[in-house]
């Protein structure tokens, strides 16, 4: 028995499959670019600048981001048409009467899905950043772009820092500037050993050169007076593209450049957990679409000897809704730093190639 399916059927079958998930992935991009233009035009049909052609634009630059996370069950979906595909034309019956046995038939589906994962994570995730960027500048003068961006950009932050002087934990009511400026400030100080030293409250900080600039301030320490100041510093280790990035979504900042931000928030004392679990993830993916075939493989080639369309698509659905809950739930518990972020990121792709594998082995091995 031969070790492989051979060059040209080994191209043919990548390719039918590479069509598939291509061909799925524009249809649904087109869905979700429809739906995200009406919803732009309910959204800003009524505010100044709106026009028909600037929220094309806008939605047009966005969707690539929406579709991010669509990938997975694109290659699930169109892996599943490909095989019913081969199926209904006989070209898997041959395959198998020529003594190919369903694990070398799976060879260059799978090095497909290898292929996409590592283009959607190296090329693809870094396009999108910057498309959305080109978005966001569209969408300016219409719709609040720092809200969307930051988390509690016109409301209250929290932010952990460390110092020269120590660590602290700082408070803003409201932030502005994009990160580099806070209103309504408390700040509670600690030394090197970790105890507490001072309670600051100020009006306003504004972020410089290693150092906030309070304003309006009063000084609260241990068994002694308040004392008043006009203006106050506090030394830190943060900038306000730190702070931005720190309080905003990881998937605004690009794959090539998360290591760097995870440790620049690691040194200023910031949770790094969401931005880690996002890197990780990334890495995972091509992981994840290797599981969505192995599923998709154990789906298809099921119905395609019982026969039944309704029964793949359940099947498919059924599959894709598991292995979502454990992406989310390990999620979940890896942007809360409850599991660590190596462990919630790979899990679902481990589970789905494990479940992938055991459904085969079980089809076609007994």
């Amino acid at each position: 028995m031969k070790l492989g399916c051979g060059r040209t059927l080994s191209s043919y079958i990548a390719l039918r499959f590479l069509r598939s998930i291509l061909l799925l992935f524009l249809f649904a991009a087109v869905l979700i670019f429809l739906f995200d233009v009406l919803e732009l035009v309910r959204r800003g049909g009524d505010r100044e600048g709106f026009s028909l052609w600037r929220i094309t634009l806008i939605s047009l630059f966005r969707v690539p981001l929406l579709m991010e996370q669509v990938i997975p069950f694109t290659v699930l979906f169109g892996s599943m048409w490909a095989f019913v595909s081969l199926s209904r034309s006989l070209e898997l019956v041959v395959a198998r009467a020529a003594g190919i046995s369903v694990w070398q038939f799976l060879t260059p589906p799978l090095s497909t899905g290898l292929l996409i994962g590592m283009l959607s994570v190296a090329a693809y995730n870094p396009a999108v950043v910057y498309l959305k960027s080109v978005s966001d500048a569209f969408s300016a003068g219409i719709f609040d772009v720092q809200q969307d961006y930051l988390m509690n950009s016109s409301g209250e932050v929290w932010l952990r820092q460390d110092g020269p002087d120590g660590e602290s934990v700082v408070y803003g009511r409201q932030i502005m500037s994009s990160g580099a400026r806070l209103n309504g400030v408390t700040i509670f100080a600690f030394n090197r050993s970790g105890e507490f030293t001072e309670r600051i409250e100020a009006h306003n900080a504004q972020l410089s050169d290693g150092m906030w600039q309070l304003s309006n301030v009063a000084v609260f320490q241990q068994d002694a007076e308040p004392q008043y100041y006009g203006t106050y510093t506090l030394s830190t280790y943060l900038s306000a593209t730190e702070i931005r990035e720190s309080i905003g979504s990881p998937e605004s900042i690009s794959f090539w450049k998360l290591p760097t931000f995870i440790e620049l928030s690691q040194r200023a004392g910031l949770p790094a957990y969401r931005y880690d679990l996002h890197y990780q993830s990334l890495l995972a993916k091509p992981l994840l679409l290797l599981a969505m075939i192995l599923i998709a493989a154990a789906v298809s080639l099921r119905i395609s000897r019982f026969g039944g369309i309704g029964g793949l698509i359940v099947g498919g659905i059924v599959a894709g809704f598991v292995l979502y809950v454990v992406s989310e739930l390990s999620k979940d518990l890896g942007g809360a730093g409850l599991v660590p972020t190596t462990i919630a990121a790979w899990a679902p792709g481990v589970f789905g190639v494990l479940m992938g594998f055991s459904f085969l082995l079980n089809q076609e091995d007994g």
